[in-house]
């Protein structure tokens, strides 16, 4: 439990558990298994006849792995769950959980890369095999390519003088190292918002590092064919990009947000939101643990017969 709890401590585990409203002989898949926390949750309410697919793609976690023959371990990304459970002869699960944060492992391993807080090697893979990474992005993407990464998943005003002040500088010697890239981009970050500008530029590059908006989508697709009538779906997300996706599919059944009428004007989908306003964390639990101050839960249920 020691290793959970500085691996990762788990946002909103109560009410996760509640939207899934698990049953003791179900079927559940741990999207993002990270230090366990929802995992062991998840089986301390099942029984005997339970069972429990955990997935993720950072051979780190697997150390986190407890010793019960309820639950399979699955060393993938999340957006071949439909793979997976036909592998395993599984048709449909009863719930499925995926909380879409970055572990606090990743963002306290320095040689990760995935945080500006320490100097390591311009990394932030989730997956370690992956070849992309963070050094191969700033040194080889052109000037325009990372302006858009850095606008539409940083959401950073300055990003084409961002793009091109690395642009630039990689031209006399290779950017390599977290500092590296800090101490370059120093000017142009005021001092009052440096934390804040840091923080958008580094969730662009490990969006795009990571193709997590793409992942998402792959995976929400799967979705309505992975679970049974009344099989339900909690989603954590963390910044408005993939919020705003999670939204957009539990409402309209696509990530666009499209809303597709039949013939009777009903609207087209196969999964309903069952909470109709977002949870967020209380302040007890944001004291607890202030990095769940931007967490947003949201809720849905597989339409019978969709």
């Amino acid at each position: 439990m020691e290793n959970e709890i500085v691996y990762h401590t788990p946002a909103l585990l109560i009410p996760c558990m509640e939207g899934l409203d698990i049953k003791s002989d179900g079927v559940y898949v741990d999207l993002t298994f990270g230090g366990g926390g929802h995992s062991r949750e998840i089986l301390s309410r099942l029984g005997k006849n339970g069972r429990l697919f955990a997935f993720d793609q950072d051979m780190d976690a697997i150390a986190n792995v407890p010793d019960d023959d309820r639950l399979t371990f699955c060393r993938s990304n999340f957006c071949y769950l439909s793979n997976f459970l036909a592998y395993y002869g599984v048709e449909k699960v009863d719930g499925v959980l995926a909380d879409l944060g970055v572990s606090f492992h990743h963002f306290d391993e320095a040689e990760r890369g995935f945080s500006f807080r320490f100097d390591g090697p311009l990394d932030m893979r989730m997956n370690r095999k992956s070849k992309l990474t963070a050094e191969i992005l700033l040194n080889e993407y052109d000037e325009q390519r990372l302006a858009d990464i850095f606008y539409l998943y940083g959401e950073m005003n300055n990003a084409r003088k961002v793009a091109s002040t690395i642009v630039k500088a990689r031209q006399k010697a290779p950017l390599t190292t977290i500092f590296q890239l800090v101490e370059l981009l120093e000017p142009l970050i005021g001092k009052d918002s440096q934390k804040k500008d840091l923080a958008k530029l580094f969730q662009a590059i490990r969006i795009e590092v990571n193709n997590e908006m793409g992942t998402l989508k792959k995976m929400l697709s799967q979705l309505p064919g992975s679970l049974v009538d009344g099989g339900r779906v909690a989603i954590l997300t963390y910044h408005s990009l993939e919020d705003r996706l999670v939204k957009n599919f539990f409402k309209t059944g696509n990530v666009d947000g499209k809303i597709e009428k039949d013939f009777y004007g009903n609207t087209v989908r196969s999964i309903s939101p069952v909470n109709g306003k977002v949870i967020t964390p209380d302040a007890d639990e944001i004291q607890r643990n202030p990095r769940s101050r931007s967490a947003k839960l949201r809720v849905a249920e597989k339409i019978g017969g969709k």
